[in-house]
């Protein structure tokens, strides 16, 4: 629920753009669903985090991090992490732009592109911040929905593009979805689009989707393409380090990622973040590991929720999309009685729907379990 802002002296200050928009949701807060429940132990699956912990580099990393001192500024320019993923990507160190999780860059975007008016064009049901961060510029939003099986519409992306956006997000795969495009599709969004639209490629789940067939890495896609673009990636997901927040973008040319410079804070990124980022990077092997085991748990909790009668979006990410049959706050909040913490999507058209990250299989066997009872017992 989003409360509306008390009135006060200050509230009249307020942008008018600002006063509408909702909170984000971050999901119920573990302490509060531990008193509720009575269990020393939460189940959380509301944040797309990864259950299975970081590279041992990059704990050795942080901690050489953090010897060094916190006192002293970390590198404005991030220079050490971006020559490295500029080296993985064969891109230029210019051409890279690094942010506070790959949601500060969304931001930086919007602050630096657009004007009030402007049209910005994006997915539904889709991630909240490609829809809020445009509206504190005072763009218009345009959603795009998926078909009935939840997949590529392309008349209607057709028909947006059309309309002129300033700003494309585009996600692959999908928040909150997992759906993912194939590369025939990427490619007939890129035709449909203006030249002076700027797409963006939100790729914060790819890692996970990346052995999918038919996924395309978007880079590769829309590296010789002579019109702008960014493809957006993070550290928060499949690497694990959502809690030093660090992501990065890769440019169609240094000129945007100068206007991106002139938006954003000088320290962006802090020194332990921007060392576990470089660890993390370096460490294949754990990110493959990573990624196996993540896929063997969403097709294993898949089946067990589609036996039980539950429709599941078929996912290329580290999440389902789930519908329960029933609201989803109700259903949400039931699960928080027996300590598990999902995100109740409240998107319009899919308020029965939760979106559930996978964890442990011991823990995704506490959550198919609770799940299908409250969803049965609230059929009776």
């Amino acid at each position: 629920m989003n409360p509306v802002l008390t009135p006060t002296p200050s509230t009249s200050l307020i942008r008018r753009e600002v006063a509408g928009l909702p909170l984000y949701d971050p999901g119920a807060d573990p302490d509060e669903v531990a008193t509720l429940s009575g269990s020393g132990r939460v189940i959380k699956l509301s944040n797309n985090e990864n259950p299975f912990g970081v590279s041992p580099a990059v704990a050795e990393a942080v901690r050489k991090a953090l010897a060094d001192g916190v006192s002293r500024y970390p590198d404005p320019t991030g220079r050490r992490l971006a020559e490295a993923v500029g080296r993985s990507l064969d891109v230029p160190p210019d051409r890279i732009v690094l942010g506070n999780g790959s949601e500060n860059i969304l931001e930086l975007l919007c602050q630096a592109v657009l004007d009030p008016g402007d049209l910005v064009v994006t997915q539904a049901p889709g991630f909240s911040l490609h829809e809020t961060f445009p509206r504190v510029m005072g763009a218009r939003v345009r959603k795009v929905p998926v078909t009935a099986e939840f997949g590529f519409d392309a008349d209607a992306w057709r028909e947006a593009m059309a309309a002129g956006p300033k700003l494309v997000f585009l996600a692959n795969p999908c928040n909150p979805t997992g759906t993912m495009l194939d590369a025939g599709e990427l490619a007939q969004i890129v035709a449909a689009l203006p030249e002076s639209s700027l797409l963006v490629l939100d790729e914060a789940y790819g890692e996970f989707a990346r052995s999918r067939p038919g996924y395309p890495d978007g880079l590769e896609a829309l590296r010789g393409l002579d019109r702008p673009w960014i493809v957006l990636r993070t550290f928060s997901k499949a690497y694990g380090l959502a809690g030093v927040r660090v992501g990065y973008g890769i440019a169609s040319d240094p000129a945007l990622i100068q206007a991106l410079d002139r938006v954003r804070t000088p320290y962006n990124v802090n020194h332990p973040a921007q060392e576990a980022a470089v660890a993390a990077l370096a460490d294949h092997a754990h990110l493959a590991e990573t990624v196996r085991r993540t896929a063997l748990e969403i097709t294993r909790v898949t089946d067990r929720l589609r036996a039980a009668g539950l429709r599941v979006v078929p996912s290329s990410a580290n999440f389902l999309f789930i519908d329960t049959g029933h609201p989803a706050d109700h259903v949400a909040r039931e699960l928080h009685r027996a300590g598990i913490i999902v995100k109740a999507w409240r998107e319009p058209g899919y308020e029965t729907y939760i979106r559930a990250s996978l964890s442990t299989p011991e823990d995704n066997d506490v959550f198919v379990r609770c799940l299908t009872e409250i969803c049965a017992k609230d059929k009776t």
